[in-house]
């Protein structure tokens, strides 16, 4: 099967770059299964074998078994046997409506502003960096990204390739530890987008603030790629504040677990951790 490979160098760097030497296997389990759910690892794409991923990790080949054995209990891993066989990236099933609603109403309003905050600080600071260090040729995943939002047609895909941007704009900036920091941030964000990427009018505006960061980090303009890139994230968090608070006083609930799709709780599993 011919997998499609979506994503630039840098975020597949910041995907197997070594984790904390004290790394236990929830933190394994949090790096790879927040990759997978954001989709910065194809659907169906091969992992690599088993002695050379716990390289890649900084961990030791007996915590690397038990991270997979925690992700195929979650269905985001799947492992074949014999010739040709391997651990391969299953992508979990898009939450509906009624479950994305229920986790929007499980936020209250200062905490969806916090969360923009901290999200436009990290995507503002990715931005200028980018702009500072990145080379032309560096933005052509940028690029395609940016014409993979253009032709998505379901919402669930469109919020999903809109964090891979912001992750791949932190990529851009050479940085590994702004990339964990935006993996992290979108699996908080990034499903609760669906509700709000499924307008297209939104799909298009969001489209060509992209578009616009792009140039921005093209020509050098850091201070203006900062800009645009906040101001891209503060609308968005605007639109899901609007959206929550239009939502019933009754409509609220424990806070779901952090991640794209809800599942079982990850050993441990704390935002940083990645």
């Amino acid at each position: 099967m011919t997998v499609k490979q979506h994503n630039g160098e840098g975020v597949r760097r910041a995907v197997f770059t070594p984790v904390d030497n004290r790394a236990r296997v929830d933190t394994v389990v949090s790096r790879l299964g927040d990759a997978i759910e954001l989709g910065l690892l194809a659907d169906g794409e091969q992992l690599p074998g088993e002695s050379e991923l716990a390289g890649q990790l900084g961990v030791s080949t007996v915590t690397l078994r038990e991270a997979l054995m925690a992700l195929r209990q979650q269905g985001l891993v799947i492992t074949r046997r014999g010739r040709g066989g391997g651990s391969f990236v299953s992508l979990p099933e898009d939450p509906g409506e009624d479950r994305l609603r229920a986790r929007l109403a499980a936020w209250s309003t200062e905490e969806l502003r916090d969360l923009g905050d901290h999200w436009a600080a990290v995507s503002g600071a990715a931005a200028r960096l980018a702009a500072q260090r990145t080379e032309p040729g560096d933005l052509q995943q940028l690029r395609r990204t940016l014409d993979e939002l253009a032709s998505a047609e379901e919402a669930a895909a469109r919020s999903r390739v809109y964090g891979r941007f912001h992750v791949e704009l932190a990529a851009a900036a050479q940085s590994a530890r702004l990339t964990r920091e935006q993996v992290a941030l979108q699996t908080e964000v990034g499903a609760l987008l669906c509700l709000v990427l499924g307008n297209d009018e939104y799909r298009e505006e969001v489209s060509d603030r992209h578009r616009s960061v792009i140039s921005a980090v093209q020509d050098g303009a850091y201070e203006s790629a900062r800009a645009l890139a906040e101001r891209c994230v503060q609308d968005s968090t605007a639109r899901l504040i609007t959206l929550r608070l239009a939502m019933p006083r009754t409509a609220s609930g424990p806070r779901p677990l952090e991640g794209t799709h809800e599942q079982e709780p990850r050993p441990g599993r704390r935002r940083g951790d990645a």
